[in-house]
């Protein structure tokens, strides 16, 4: 397919997921998981910063912390324009300056300079969060779940598996060829999909500002948007308050684990991407609702268990799974939920979604790290037990507007 050709509208989409290229799902779910793993690359290598910088593990922990942020910022002021501007050429502008922000990270001369290229790389590393509404918009309505949990599949992959290249790669260089090596497959992403992607019409013309202003009215407007955004913000504070301390545990005088040890560890997080797509196909059959519950209970289980698992990495890998799985889970079905309450403001719904998910991993990853420092392992997993179980009540007693409730929410 030529880069000048045109995408199919929805109206055009209606036929079968057949009619999806497979090649172009797949590149999709390819690059949505490049481009987010940025935000994961520091988390293994916390214990190694910590020392090289020589500062405490509270502070190394705003690394993750200000990447989150970053993204938050891209979510609510750059995503929306996937709406306004033609997406190809945003993507390519977006992935070029990940590219040069990558570069100044790995060359880093101080922690600080360290957290700004990270800030901003972390702002722009938002391309997955265009592609993945693109990929909804090529879809049916009665296979749209499934397209964009193939195509979350690809963006979870990356999450999980960049903590494990991120260990492997400093364990037999350095942490700065983790951010150079990023920057190379980022310029890379950039000129494939800027000759593969299709050309897609903006589906809006009003101003910027007036994009920005709808992007905030839409959280007043939903009620099912503030609802799921709020379930993920406290899912995605416990994965990510989970993730940035475990390497703490895992390299020290319990387990004494080497970096490489932290990334295979990080290998068994990988095998919660497969449940994407059966999220999305549960999604497609109305089952949003209560696949949410039973994943929000699977999530404080998860820290029961890894409270139990201090000393036993069975235990601590069980916990990981769980973890993964419940944030999946709930993530798959909330796009879905939110992509069927306004077609043409896709981009915008995701840009909210999405800013309040990773605003909350924000919280989570730097709470996650004070906790830890002030309680420790225990206190940590009952930090992690209890946000899922507010969530939860909050999904039991949630009253939902009639007319809404032929989307499962």
């Amino acid at each position: 397919m030529s880069g000048t050709s045109k995408l199919p509208t929805p109206s055009q989409t209606s036929n079968a997921v057949r009619d999806v290229p497979g090649w172009l799902i797949a590149l999709l779910a390819v690059a949505s998981g490049l481009t987010v793993a940025n935000l994961y690359y520091a988390q293994p290598l916390l214990s190694s910063l910590s020392d090289v910088f020589g500062i405490s593990t509270a502070t190394t922990g705003s690394l993750i912390t200000l990447t989150q942020v970053g993204y938050v910022i891209g979510m609510l002021f750059l995503v929306p324009l996937g709406d306004r501007l033609e997406k190809r050429k945003l993507v390519t502008v977006l992935l070029t300056i990940t590219t040069v922000a990558l570069v100044v990270a790995g060359l880093a001369p101080n922690f600080p300079v360290l957290l700004v290229a990270s800030l901003i790389s972390g702002a722009t590393s938002v391309v997955a969060q265009i592609l993945v509404p693109f990929a909804a918009n090529l879809a049916p309505d009665h296979a749209r779940g499934r397209v964009v949990g193939r195509v979350m599949s690809g963006l979870l992959t990356g999450i999980l598996l960049s903590r494990t290249l991120s260990s492997l790669l400093s364990d037999v260089t350095s942490w700065r060829v983790v951010f150079l090596g990023s920057a190379v497959l980022m310029a890379v992403l950039a000129v494939a999909l800027h000759f593969a992607l299709p050309q897609h019409a903006p589906t809006t013309s009003v101003p910027y500002h007036h994009v920005l202003h709808s992007t905030f009215q839409l959280l007043r407007t939903h009620p099912m948007l503030r609802r799921r955004g709020l379930y993920q913000a406290a899912m995605f504070a416990v994965f990510s308050a989970f993730w940035t301390t475990v390497s703490f545990v895992l390299t020290g005088p319990r387990f004494h684990y080497s970096a490489i040890g932290v990334g295979v560890f990080a290998l068994v997080g990988a095998a919660g991407a497969a449940v994407a797509p059966l999220a999305g196909h549960w999604a497609d059959r109305g089952l949003a609702r209560p696949a949410t519950g039973i994943a929000l209970v699977a999530a404080a289980l998860a820290f029961a268990i890894a409270g139990f698992g201090g000393h036993s990495i069975v235990l601590l890998a069980l916990a990981a799974i769980l973890v993964d799985v419940a944030v999946q889970t709930t993530l798959i079905l909330g796009q879905h939920t939110i992509y069927a309450l306004d077609p043409a403001a896709r981009s915008r719904l995701n840009s909210v979604f999405i800013a309040m998910f990773f605003a909350g991993g924000a919280i989570g990853s730097q709470l996650g790290t004070v906790v830890y420092e002030a309680a420790g392992w225990s206190g940590l997993t009952v930090l992690g037990g209890a946000l899922p179980l507010i969530a939860l009540a909050y999904w039991a007693f949630e009253r939902r507007p009639r007319q809404n409730r032929n989307i499962a929410g």
